[in-house]
């Protein structure tokens, strides 16, 4: 008996097709074993199947049961083929109807009483779906609305006897509309409209929105340097379709989005620690993921007290600052993330060009912005 069912794996921000095969036979001992270059995330979904297909009442077959994950030469990453795996098995033991799973893309993690879970990069995923010709995408509830951005019918079940109902046409679940990140008020970014004074910091963001500039906040403590930082994000225009639907891809990719939420269509802001690493500030890791500057991506990234941070940081802002683009290489590939945004930094002392030592700002010195590091305006 063999199964088939479609998901799609991540590889950056790319997704990639998976086709999850399962092999049912009869032996002397039940066994069940997932191949296809699966991490250790991946191989426990054995044990998330089995006790969710029980939980679900739903008959498990005691044979030889193999799993293959294709392309085999394609990394497995993540939770997010649980639910692919249970429906295949359950197809190939005519659970399910094999020709109606096949019109779905499946994406999701499963619970042991059967539940199913959101995982990331669901839009990332349902638009590979889109782009493989799929109509519609099983997928968690919770992450039916992230799904249905993608401009594909995203049908969200919470458990898996709901998805087996619905393939075997006994249950009729409408699939979910898109809607936008709508925010609570004090929730919200702090606004510029608050300050009441500071006209030369003032204008210099409102220069800084205007033109795309970085800008360098320098001044003694207690002048309001990362205060007017936090506000830049206000005064910056809505994002567009387009770069919502690439800012909601990158947040969905790092976990970042919120259960439930829709399109983001305000600039994100960002402001790390600077005690934070080389490698989360701007991207990578043994599996890479995007770092805080794509998380700030269309928006703002605030270093506070720059001087504080290590010299590996600084020197790798060049790239994203230059390029709008941070490229992750390992041995295994190459991922590509997005890095376009407006920097803020803030220091007590100037930075003089070219890295010789710190001044003490001139008072009156005219507040400028620009897009290199080493020039700025004082607050």
């Amino acid at each position: 008996m063999f199964g088939r069912a479609v998901t799609f794996a991540l590889v950056g921000l790319e997704p990639r097709r998976v086709e999850v095969e399962a092999h049912l036979r009869s032996g002397q001992q039940p066994t069940f074993s997932i191949v296809g270059l699966a991490d250790r995330a991946c191989q426990e979904a054995k044990h998330r199947v089995r006790s969710g297909v029980h939980s679900a009442l739903l008959p498990w077959p005691d044979m030889v049961i193999t799993v293959n994950l294709a392309p085999a030469a394609l990394r497995k990453e993540g939770t997010g083929f649980d639910l692919a795996i249970a429906l295949t098995l359950l197809a190939a033991s005519d659970e399910v109807p094999a020709k109606r799973l096949a019109e779905h893309a499946c994406i999701g993690e499963l619970g042991l009483d059967g539940r199913i879970r959101p995982v990331v990069g669901t839009i990332a995923a349902a638009e590979g779906a889109a782009r493989a010709g799929f109509s519609r995408l099983l997928c968690a509830s919770d992450s039916s609305r992230e799904a249905a951005l993608a401009g594909i019918e995203a049908v969200g079940v919470r458990h898996i006897a709901e998805a087996v109902g619905y393939l075997r046409g006994e249950d009729d679940i409408e699939p979910a509309s898109p809607e936008q990140d709508t925010l609570p008020v004090d929730t919200r970014l702090p606004d510029l409209a608050d300050v009441r004074g500071q006209e030369r910091g003032r204008r210099a963001l409102e220069l800084a929105a205007a033109g795309s500039h970085n800008l360098l906040l320098a001044g003694p403590p207690g002048t309001g340097k990362t205060m007017l930082g936090r506000r830049l994000p206000s005064i910056l225009p809505r994002l567009t379709q387009e770069e919502a639907l690439e800012v909601t891809r990158i947040h969905s990719v790092s976990g970042t989005l919120r259960p439930g939420s829709g399109l983001l269509t305000t600039p994100p802001f960002r402001a790390p620690h600077h005690g934070a690493s080389a490698a989360a500030v701007i991207g990578g890791g043994t599996v890479p993921r995007p770092g805080e500057v794509s998380l700030a991506h269309r928006g703002v990234l605030l270093l506070d007290e720059l001087p504080e941070f290590p010299r590996s940081v600084l020197e790798a802002l060049r790239q994203p600052l230059e390029d709008g683009v941070v490229s992750v290489a390992r041995v295994g590939g190459r991922a590509l993330f997005p890095a376009r945004f407006r920097l803020v930094a803030t220091a007590e002392r100037y930075l003089r060009p070219g890295g010789g030592g710190a001044v003490r700002p001139d008072p009156g010195l005219v507040p400028r912005s620009g897009r290199g590091l080493a020039r700025g305006v004082y607050a």
